[in-house]
């Protein structure tokens, strides 16, 4: 399979690389954007010469019902307004699959419509669940589209421990947008639409 040598041993290291961004201390963080429902932090990315950005809120709902909303799969397309499309191109044993999908244009039109070719894993962590995706260099392109790259990237999700109802869910975005765009346009469409991920999500469920 293009650009996948060993689906398991891939999973593996990037299931470890998100446990390492969930253990940086809260000192390296600056917060981005914040809510009553929803924090975003950011830091300078170690991938590539964007940020690494940290989004945090609490949802109602249980985490496999909250986990099947956002790891690939026909759900997400019901309620993520940014998604236009999505795609399994290709399935793994262990929760692995490669996705193909496209996303909406944002801030006016600054930033087109881009697409993105992932490969994603979810796994058991900690009492709850780790979605995680990082893109791969897959060479089939269309024209319509501007290809943008996700660096190692993931949704933590554990319920709280006073309330099964209710689930921390907790983010890592790092994406590299490509084409044309100022990175402080990069900066603000990335915070907000953190944000209302976390708003579409909640009514979804």
């Amino acid at each position: 399979m293009e650009g996948l040598p060993d689906a398991a041993a891939f999973a593996t290291k990037l299931k470890n690389t998100l446990i390492q961004y969930h253990s940086i201390e809260e000192d390296k963080w600056r917060v981005a954007k914040k809510t009553r429902d929803v924090t975003i932090w950011r830091k300078p990315s170690e991938e590539f010469n964007g940020y690494l950005f940290k989004a945090q809120g609490i949802i109602d709902g249980v985490v496999n019902d909250i986990m099947d909303h956002i790891r690939p799969g026909p759900c997400r397309l019901d309620w993520d307004s940014l998604m236009t499309s999505l795609d399994i191109l290709e399935n793994f044993e262990e929760n692995c699959c490669v996705m193909r999908y496209t996303t909406a244009g944002q801030l006016w039109n600054i930033i087109s419509p881009r697409e993105f070719v992932d490969f994603s894993y979810t796994v058991d962590y900690n009492g709850g669940l780790l979605s995680c995706g990082i893109s791969l260099d897959w060479s089939e392109k269309r024209a319509e589209f501007v290809r943008g790259y996700n660096h190692p990237c993931g949704w933590f999700c554990v319920p709280l421990k006073d309330n099964t109802n209710q689930s921390l869910l907790t983010g890592y975005i790092q994406t590299d947008l490509r084409g044309m765009i100022p990175q402080s346009a990069v900066d603000t469409a990335m915070a907000s639409t953190l944000v209302n991920f976390y708003g579409d999500l909640q009514k979804a469920l």
